[in-house]
């Protein structure tokens, strides 16, 4: 792993044995089992077109501030009017500044799934994913090696969410594909460097079997990213930074959506 990413990583750990004296994992587990069934991931990514993820991402480590996100819940139901056939949400709090509390207000305020987006590296962030209400979690292939991978994804599936592997290069999906992973996302984001190449999403996705879902991160900026992600076969494309940025971002969402409609786009059954 790159410093950037073991420094991520090493600050989730810290964070998480403080909420873990506060909501011991017995009892997380219990609130996770408790909590209302998930709503189908899966089954909305596979629609017609190319779905839009609209991200809440308050910060980026290469970047710092991107936007001031004063109500989550409101901006996420305004991605939600504008199209978006999920959202996402960064909760990771020193270098993204999300938190859980707005996962939940991001699930009291829109029915469609809802994505975590975290350094998931242990299952009680994956039962306290699932006690706020997340549908689907990210599992960052980089972070985790093989064994804990499998693990991860085999207990998000055993709460009934959709488990999302991040990736990076072709050895990174191969261990996904390995691993199980029925929705694979391709991060043109190198997490050692930070440096965007979308080069990568034709170098990956024409490449997995046709069951995958694929969903093309980073680097997309507006509806000619979402046109170029398409012919590279991505079925999704999940948009943080270039809808929060925007001067408007639900319009912006709109212009995604529209372009994920185009005919040029994958028609899922």
């Amino acid at each position: 792993m790159g410093s950037l990413l073991s420094e991520i990583i090493a600050d989730v750990r810290n964070d998480l044995a403080q909420r873990q004296q506060a909501i011991d994992y017995q009892t997380i587990k219990r609130m996770s089992l408790a909590a209302p069934a998930p709503r189908d991931g899966y089954a909305a990514l596979r629609h017609s077109g190319v779905a839009v993820i609209a991200e809440i991402k308050r910060a980026c480590p290469k970047r710092g501030q991107l936007a001031e996100i004063p109500q989550a819940g409101k901006q996420a139901k305004d991605y939600v009017d504008a199209g978006a056939r999920l959202v996402s949400v960064q909760t990771e709090r020193h270098h993204f500044k999300g938190s859980l509390l707005d996962l939940d207000d991001v699930r009291r305020s829109v029915e469609v799934p809802v994505l975590v987006k975290d350094y998931i590296v242990t299952p009680y962030q994956v039962h306290e994913a699932r006690a706020h209400g997340a549908d689907l979690v990210q599992l960052i292939v980089e972070a985790l090696d093989q064994h804990t991978l499998v693990s991860l994804l085999d207990r998000v599936e055993s709460l009934g969410m959709t488990g999302v592997l991040e990736v990076h290069n072709l050895e990174e999906a191969e261990r996904a594909l390995d691993a199980g992973a029925k929705v694979i996302a391709i991060n043109a984001r190198d997490l050692v460097t930070s440096k965007i190449d979308r080069a990568v999403f034709s170098e990956i996705s024409p490449g997995l079997p046709s069951d995958i879902v694929r969903i093309g991160e980073a680097g997309i900026r507006g509806p000619h990213d979402l046109l170029a992600c398409a012919g590279a076969g991505v079925d999704a494309v999940l948009v943080g930074e270039g809808v929060v940025t925007a001067d408007d971002p639900k319009a912006a969402v709109s212009d995604l959506v529209i372009a994920g409609s185009h005919p040029s786009c994958p028609a899922r059954s």
